[in-house]
């Protein structure tokens, strides 16, 4: 009995634990040398470098990547599909082409006007595609999320053409690869909607993973499945959203996270809630440190270590679902 009781918290420990180490080894490492041994040694430019980069672009970080895989477990549960995220569900392409179509015409509006647009576009996108899917007949796991990307890459060529059609290429150039290069202490508050957008998941757990059994069994045990299904949408948007007009896209994250979770933990949405944020926040520190590494003292783009990572690793949750 004893145990059981300690074998959670010995687990939760250690996802802490780890988050702290990677949380400080992004902070330490960069071309300017900040040592943990001299932190309170520092010179005023170590100290600037501190402040204004190294530590908002680890809370970037940890933010993006616990809202990424969040978002991708609950879209996993609405859909009933393992392998729907915002990146296969057309939601980041939508957002992207708001932001394109606010770049046009809405070039002096304020964050919160684009962010608002970009909502707004995520979210008829992400309501299209769900709709779609309930027409298509073979609801194989496969042919859901190739579904969606077909549809993304439609309204991504949309985007490009507009974007290209109103010469706004150079513009629109950092939402197409996801890259926390840019983040500094004057541009990634954005990011703290993850704070209580977390908190209404948290809160609606309990319904979200009666929702997984399904819209009938749902609706018969008291369940408002619409509604809930249009809240759920509705974060996943808004959410997906503050992440693209912040640090760009980010592949792979919402789709490979919750599955390797499961894989371990089970599907109960409710139980997997917090590991799959820890693990979302642990995979996207450990690639941003590698994309810093590789070629020191040169930055590759994040999204483009994930998309390596993140292809593998889809591959394999793809030839593991099919051989069951």
């Amino acid at each position: 009995m004893s145990l059981k009781l300690k074998t959670p918290l010995m687990r939760n420990s250690l996802m802490v634990i780890l988050l702290v180490l990677f949380s400080l080894v992004s902070i330490f490492t960069g071309v300017q040398e900040v040592s943990f041994m001299n932190l309170f040694q520092l010179s005023e430019v170590q100290r600037l470098v501190l402040i204004s980069t190294r530590i908002p672009r680890t809370i970037s970080l940890i933010l993006s990547g616990s809202t990424l895989a969040i978002c991708g477990l609950l879209m996993q549960q609405l859909t009933q599909n393992k392998f729907v995220s915002p990146t296969t569900a057309g939601t980041m392409a939508s957002a992207r082409l708001g932001i394109v179509v606010s770049m046009i015409y809405f070039s002096q509006s304020s964050l919160a006007q684009k962010t608002g647009l970009a909502f707004a576009f995520s979210l008829t996108g992400t309501f299209i595609f769900i709709l779609f899917i309930r027409t298509i007949k073979n609801k194989k796991a496969v042919m859901i999320p190739l579904v969606g990307l077909m549809f993304g890459n439609i309204i991504n060529s949309l985007s490009s053409y507009l974007a290209i059609q109103f010469e706004v290429v150079q513009n629109t150039s950092s939402w197409l690869q996801g890259n926390f290069a840019l983040i500094s202490s004057s541009n990634y508050q954005l990011l703290f909607l993850s704070f209580p957008l977390f908190g209404v998941i948290y809160l609606l757990a309990h319904y979200f993973t009666v929702m997984g059994l399904g819209k009938d069994v749902s609706t018969e045990l008291g369940i408002p499945y619409a509604t809930l299904e249009i809240i759920g949408i509705a974060l996943v948007a808004l959410a997906t959203s503050a992440i693209i007009l912040t640090v760009g896209s980010i592949p792979f994250v919402g789709i490979v996270i919750p599955n390797l979770v499961s894989l371990k933990q089970g599907d109960h949405f409710g139980k997997i809630l917090m590991p799959t944020a820890f693990f979302g926040a642990l995979f996207l520190l450990f690639s941003d440190v590698l994309s810093r590494t590789l070629i020191y003292p040169y930055e590759i783009p994040i999204s483009v270590i994930i998309g390596v990572i993140g292809s593998v690793l889809f591959l394999y949750l793809l030839l593991r679902g099919e051989s069951k």
